[in-house]
This record gives C-alpha cells, structure tokens and sequence, in this order.
C-alpha cells in the first residue's frame, strides 16, 4: 500500500466525510488552520492538501537526517512532527499500524 493510501486509511478508513473531534477534516484529517481551501470531501483535494502539508515537513527531515524519513517516521511527521526524534507512546504505537499498513 502507499503511504498516502494507508495514511487515508489510519487516519479515517477513507472516510471523506470525517470530521475530527478538533475539527480536522478530510480523509486525512487535516486541521482546519492548515487546510489550504477547497472542498475537504474530493479526494484529489484532500490529496493535495496532504502532499503540501507533507513536503516541508519531508524536506527539513531529510536536511536534518541526511536521509529520507522511513514510514514509521512519515507517520510521526504528519501525525505530531514535534515528536519527529522522540515519539511518544501513543504516536509510535499509531506510526508502527502505519508503516505495517504500507509495508502490506
């Protein structure tokens, strides 16, 4: 699977109607300060939004890292990039069902 497959999927069973209890919208689950604009429940949308969320974060990992961020480590910089080098319990238990589901 994808990472944005699996992302979709952990994230709201590819829901596009799901709306989260802070708000967060989209199959992805975008917080709504971070929504660039446009309808949350097209696909190709939300999809785009996650990509440009996604590509700064991706970036700055790989300039600090000197290497590519790994699935359990895609899922840490979307889901709380402030825990990127040091998760907590509850995001690594998440990034592990995440990088499983892509590793299917």
């Amino acid at each position: 699977m994808n990472r944005w497959a699996a992302l979709s999927m952990i994230e709201s069973g590819d829901n596009d109607n799901a709306v989260g209890p802070g708000g967060e919208i989209s199959r992805f689950q975008i917080r709504p300060e971070l929504w660039p604009g446009g309808n949350p429940q097209d696909d190709r949308i939300a999809l785009a939004a996650a990509q440009e969320i996604m590509e700064p974060r991706l970036l700055e990992f790989q300039k600090s890292h000197q290497r590519a961020a790994t699935d359990f480590e895609f899922y840490i910089l979307w889901n709380a990039p402030w825990q990127a080098d040091h998760p907590s319990k509850t995001v690594t238990e998440r990034a592990r069902r995440f990088a499983n589901l892509v590793q299917r």
